[in-house]
């Protein structure tokens, strides 16, 4: 695997345009993996549920298509609950973090 450059790490922990940001059904609108982890560590079962389904898998389509993680995407299909997703998430963006400095 080729090695992670500050510059990508950097635009991975971006906020994306405000017209690529997730938007809940409830109607809180997320715009980096920063905002995504801390929603992850709270949301509940049936708000994980409705995003993470194997028909929708909401959660690694915008890391993969809006932000651009292929890995943190494929991490995400295979979390099996809001536990796991919130770790693989947190897990990311501590790593990514450690490139910048």
């Amino acid at each position: 695997m080729p090695e992670m450059s500050k510059k990508t790490a950097k635009k991975l922990l971006a906020d994306v345009p405000h017209e690529h940001a997730f938007r809940f059904h409830d109607g809180r609108i997320l715009r980096n993996m920063g905002e995504l982890r801390e929603a992850l560590k709270t949301m509940n079962k049936d708000t994980f549920a409705f995003h993470a389904s194997a028909q929708k898998k909401d959660f690694s389509n915008w890391v993969r298509d809006v932000i651009g993680d292929q890995k943190l995407a494929r991490d995400l299909d295979r979390s099996s609950n809001r536990t796991q997703a919130a770790k693989k998430v947190a897990e990311r963006v501590a790593f990514l973090s450690s490139k910048l400095s």
